[in-house]
């Protein structure tokens, strides 16, 4: 489908859950059974929560960059002591976890993308692992996620070299917001509300790793994307509504990148890059010093 509206045409034309729809489009799109493609998403979902529990923080990336900070989070989180509740202080180290898992060749789901992975299963992984979303219902939602990204993926982008930061941190934001949403009773046009809220809230979002690695900032820009996500799914069940409709936000998005200089998009030649610690980064790389 090309747009969320037309998911969500289909939802209330056909009285069926946005999961489903999306669903029935990847039967008719890949030919298979709902069972296989039920069985396909399981598995992913499977192995978002093993990049979760199989996170191991004394590992450090190649750079010496990345590693450990999920473990200070976890430690951080455990005496209880956080301005965050108990949920999102979970969110937060399993974002960490995650992202740090990709930068050190660990086992991830890109969703959309590698240097996003940390997104989604932060905000569902807590979940499953305090009992409050089954396992069903969870593969149900990435459904839900797997049809917003498909949508930006086509109306836009997902990729840091052509639309920025936003288009990945923003994008898996959007994802995580519209499947939390549905996971917790929201209708289509909730959903489509939350998704285009995580997006605006994460607009114009640049793309700048250092020396080019997705490690710096990257690992810590999947903190953001999850409680981003978090915040917009609870405003959308609140009834609050994003003024302006999804399917112009991701237009928007993918303007915005476009416009993006080729700096700010994934060259690590602008932003943070381009500091003087970025600078020394590539430099000692250059070295083979790291």
């Amino acid at each position: 489908m090309d747009s969320i509206r037309e998911i969500l045409d289909a939802v209330k034309a056909e009285n069926k859950p946005f999961w489903q729809v999306v669903l029935e489009t990847d039967l008719e799109e890949r030919e298979v059974t709902a069972e296989a493609s039920f069985e396909k998403m399981r598995m992913t979902w499977r192995a978002m929560l093993e990049s979760v529990e199989s996170y191991q923080g004394e590992r450090r990336s190649l750079s010496g960059l990345v590693g450990g900070d999920g473990a200070r989070m976890r430690d951080y989180a455990a005496a209880g002591d956080t301005l965050c509740g108990p949920y999102l202080r979970e969110v937060i180290a399993a974002a960490l976890c995650v992202g740090e898992s990709n930068a050190c060749m660990r086992r991830i789901v890109a969703a959309p993308t590698a240097g996003a992975c940390g997104v989604l299963p932060a905000v569902l992984a807590p979940l499953y692992r305090a009992g409050r979303a089954e396992e069903d219902e969870l593969v149900r939602a990435l459904y839900v996620s797997a049809g917003i990204g498909a949508v930006i993926g086509c109306r836009a982008s997902i990729a840091g070299a052509s639309g920025g930061c936003q288009a990945e941190i923003g994008s898996a934001s959007a994802m995580a917001a519209g499947a939390l949403t549905a996971l917790r009773g929201g209708d289509g046009e909730q959903i489509g509300h939350a998704a285009a809220m995580a997006l605006k809230n994460l607009m114009g979002l640049v793309c700048d790793p250092i020396a080019g690695l997705v490690e710096v900032p990257c690992v810590k820009r999947n903190v953001i994307g999850a409680v981003n996500a978090v915040s917009c799914a609870d405003m959308a069940l609140a009834g609050i509504t994003s003024r302006v409709p999804v399917d112009e936000v991701i237009d928007c998005m993918g303007d915005v990148g476009r416009r993006l200089p080729t700096e700010l998009r994934e060259t690590a030649l602008g932003g943070l890059a381009a500091t003087p610690f970025g600078k020394s980064v590539k430099e000692r790389m250059e070295r083979g010093e790291i």
